[in-house]
C-alpha cells in the first residue's frame, strides 16, 4: 500500500469517528494520524478538516454521482469517496493520482468489488463537475455546507448576516498569537518573529495580538516553552481588558480549561491578589495547570464543578468573575468543523439552561459591586443575550455595565463578534455589575 493510500486511511478513520460516533475531531486526530509519516500529516488533517468543512455539500455531490445509495456497512466506503471529491474540488492535486490513489485504497479496505465504483464516481465528477457543483448549490444549506437546522437559526437570528455568517465559517482561520506582556513587549517579539521567518502583524483591537501570516507549529514559535507566547484568537484576547483588572482584587475563572484566559489575567495584573481557575473535566485541568506554569502566572488551579459552589468556595468574595461559559461553538466552527456534526437543534436550549443556572450559582460569590464577565464563544442568541436577560430579569441586585467598543455588534444585552469579523472567532460578552439589593 503506498504512502498516499495510507493518507487517506487515516483520514476515513478521523472522518468515521466524527460523523458516525460524534466524537470530537480533537479527541480522534491526533491517534489517527499517529500511524503516518510526520511529512505525510499535513495533508492527512487538510484533509479531514476539509471534508468535515465542506461535508453537507460533498454529501449532496455524491447522492447525484451515485445510482443506489450505499449500504450502512459501507460508510467508510462514503467517507473515502466524500475525502477524494474533497480533494478534487478544493486542492490542487492532479485528479488522476486522486482517482488511482482511491482506488488502491478501496482495495485496502477490503473491498475490491468497490474499485469500479470508485473510479467511475471520481471520473464523473472530473467530467461533470461545475453542472453537478450549479445543482448543488441551488440549496442554501448544500452551498454553505451547513446543517439545516443551523442555517434556519442564523436565518432568524441574524436576517442580515446569516450567509456572510456560514461564507467566514467555512472559512480556515488564521493563527493568531497573544504576547506575554509580563516577559516581552509586543515589539520585541514581533522580531523575533520577523528573524525567525515567521512575518506577522497587529490587530486593531486586541493590544496583545500578532497575527501569523503563515500558520506554523507552535513548537517553532520563539520562547513558547518559556511562556513569551500563546495561540489564542484576538476575540477571546477582550476579556481581561473588559474585567477591569486592578492589583489586590480576588479573581475567579470559573470555567478555566484550556486556560488561555486564565494566563492573559495574570498577565495583565500580575498584582492581582488571588487567581482561582476552575475546570469539572480532569483532563482538562492538566492541561489548564501545563499553560499556567508555562507562562508562569500565579494561579490556584482546582479540578471542580462551578455549579456545586460548597466544594471550592471559601466563602471569600470575588472582585471579578469571569464566566467562559460551556456553549454550542457555533462562533467557532472554522477552527472546529466537527461542530457542525456533533451539534444538534436541541443543543441549543439544553446549554441556555445550564449557563443560566451557572451565573446563579456564582453570582452569591461575587463582592458588592464587583464584575461578573459573560462570555461564550457561540453566535445564538438563545445562548447570549436571551440568558443574559433572563438573569437581569431574576436578580434584583445585577445591572449591565454596557460595553461601548468598535468591535462587534451592540445587542439589547452585551455585544456580539460574528466569525470572520476584523479577522476574529465569534464571541459574546456581557458585563454584569453586582448593586445594592
Amino acid at each position: 500500500m503506498s504512502a498516499a493510500s495510507a493518507v487517506q486511511l487515516a483520514a476515513i478513520e478521523v472522518v468515521q469517528a466524527v460523523v458516525r460516533k460524534r466524537q470530537s475531531l480533537s479527541a480522534v486526530m491526533d491517534g489517527a494520524l499517529s500511524v503516518l509519516d510526520g511529512a505525510d500529516r499535513p495533508l492527512a488533517a487538510q484533509l479531514c478538516y476539509g471534508t468535515l468543512r465542506w461535508y453537507v455539500r460533498l454529501d449532496a455531490l455524491l447522492h447525484r454521482l451515485l445510482n443506489a445509495p450505499l449500504r450502512t456497512r459501507d460508510g467508510d466506503l462514503a467517507s473515502l469517496l466524500l475525502l477524494a471529491l474533497f480533494e478534487l474540488d478544493r486542492l490542487s492535486t492532479p485528479p488522476y493520482a486522486v482517482v488511482d490513489r482511491s482506488v488502491e485504497t478501496a482495495r485496502a479496505l477490503g473491498k475490491p468489488w468497490a474499485a469500479q465504483l470508485v473510479n467511475a464516481v471520481l471520473r464523473r465528477f472530473t467530467r461533470e463537475r461545475e453542472a453537478l457543483l450549479s445543482e448543488v448549490d441551488t440549496v442554501d444549506h448544500q452551498r454553505l455546507a451547513m446543517p439545516r437546522w443551523l442555517l434556519a437559526c442564523w436565518r432568524e437570528e441574524w436576517p442580515d448576516d446569516w450567509q456572510a455568517l456560514a461564507e467566514a465559517s467555512n472559512c480556515q482561520a488564521p493563527m493568531a498569537l497573544r504576547v506575554n506582556r509580563s516577559l516581552t513587549t509586543l515589539e520585541a517579539y514581533e522580531s523575533d518573529l520577523q528573524a525567525a521567518g515567521m512575518p506577522a502583524h497587529g490587530h486593531p483591537f486586541a493590544p496583545e495580538a500578532l497575527v501569523l501570516e503563515r500558520p506554523c507549529d507552535v513548537s517553532a514559535l520563539p520562547g513558547f516553552d518559556q511562556g513569551r507566547v500563546s495561540v489564542q484568537d484576538p476575540a477571546a484576547q477582550l476579556a481581561p481588558a473588559l474585567l477591569q483588572l486592578q492589583a489586590g482584587q480576588r479573581v475567579l475563572d470559573a470555567c478555566a480549561a484550556p486556560g488561555g484566559k486564565t494566563c492573559h489575567i495574570g498577565e495583565r495584573e500580575p498584582q492581582i491578589a488571588a487567581l482561582l481557575a476552575l475546570d469539572v473535566d480532569a483532563q482538562r485541568v492538566q492541561r489548564l495547570q501545563d499553560n499556567v506554569a508555562r507562562c508562569r502566572v500565579a494561579a490556584t488551579v482546582r479540578q471542580a464543578d462551578a455549579l456545586v459552589v460548597a466544594d471550592w468556595w471559601d466563602g471569600e468574595p470575588f472582585d471579578r468573575i469571569l464566566l467562559d461559559a460551556p456553549c454550542t461553538g457555533t462562533g467557532v466552527i472554522r477552527r472546529h468543523p466537527d461542530i457542525k456534526h456533533l451539534r444538534r437543534a436541541q443543543d441549543l436550549p439544553a446549554m441556555a439552561a445550564r449557563q443560566a443556572a451557572l451565573l446563579d450559582a456564582l453570582w452569591p460569590t461575587l463582592a458588592h459591586d464587583g464584575i461578573l464577565l459573560y462570555a461564550t464563544c457561540s453566535v445564538s442568541r438563545v445562548e447570549n443575550e436571551t440568558v443574559v436577560a433572563g438573569f437581569l430579569q431574576r436578580r434584583g441586585d445585577a445591572v449591565e455595565v454596557r460595553i461601548d467598543a468598535g468591535w462587534g455588534v451592540a445587542c439589547e444585552f452585551g455585544r456580539q463578534l460574528l466569525p470572520g469579523t476584523g479577522g476574529v472567532d465569534g464571541f459574546y460578552y456581557a458585563r454584569l455589575r453586582k448593586t445594592a439589593p
